[in-house]
């Protein structure tokens, strides 16, 4: 089964500080997570984002589980070159019932990582082998971004903000969920929107948006 976790506002503990560390903190970071990364040493660009107060960091070197009562993370990512701790950290996650990701063990991990096609970070396309080839959901990625990129164009990008918006007054205004699926769905097709969209008046787009709401009954 393929699902986007929601992981706002949840602890997302990186164990390791190397490359493989870096490519898994650079998917977490528009997720709106807290990411805190456990290693004893990290590299240039973590250490960067660390700075930027992007992540938090603690540096300690590896050498039981204790630390992951005192973080109460929501998820483990564990990426260090040696098994046995990963393979320590997969077992401590498992017993205190926590979603663990280890990069050199996907049998025993609670999800794979796929490929991701990113549009403005509105829209993730994921190119999913289940975990059998991660060079081969690369390969299809590289292969279906350029033709993806011509199909979704900034209109959309610009429509699912709008909509982001339109939904969430929604929300306080329509108590029907049904009704509110034909709110959204008016948004979506209203010739006005989105012409003032082509137009690139994004906030006359909103404040139509906002209009229609008003009006709905």
């Amino acid at each position: 089964m393929i699902v986007d976790l929601n992981l706002q506002n949840k602890i997302v503990m990186v164990i390791g500080g190397g490359n493989e560390a870096e490519k898994r903190i650079n998917s977490l970071l528009k997720q709106n997570c807290e990411i805190l990364v456990i290693s004893d040493s990290v590299n240039a660009q973590i250490n960067k984002l660390f700075k930027a107060n992007k992540i938090k960091l603690k540096k300690q070197k590896i050498q039981d589980t204790k630390f992951i009562l005192k973080f109460k993370p929501h998820m483990i990512i564990t990426t260090t070159n040696d098994k046995k701790i990963n393979q320590k950290m997969i077992n401590a996650a498992k017993r205190k019932k926590i979603i663990v990701y280890s990069s050199d063990n996907p049998e025993e991990s609670d999800f794979s990582n796929p490929a991701i096609i990113d549009f403005d970070s509105m829209i993730q396309i994921a190119i999913f082998t289940g975990g059998q080839s991660p060079a081969m959901s690369k390969k299809i990625k590289d292969k279906s971004e350029k033709a993806l990129k011509k199909i979704i164009t900034k209109e959309d990008i610009t429509q699912i903000r709008i909509q982001k918006i339109a939904r969430k007054f929604a929300k306080q205004s329509i108590p029907s969920h049904t009704q509110r699926r034909e709110f959204l769905h008016k948004i979506m097709s209203d010739n006005e929107i989105d012409q003032l969209i082509k137009d690139g008046q994004v906030k006359k787009a909103e404040k139509r948006a906002i209009t229609i709401l008003g009006n709905w009954k």
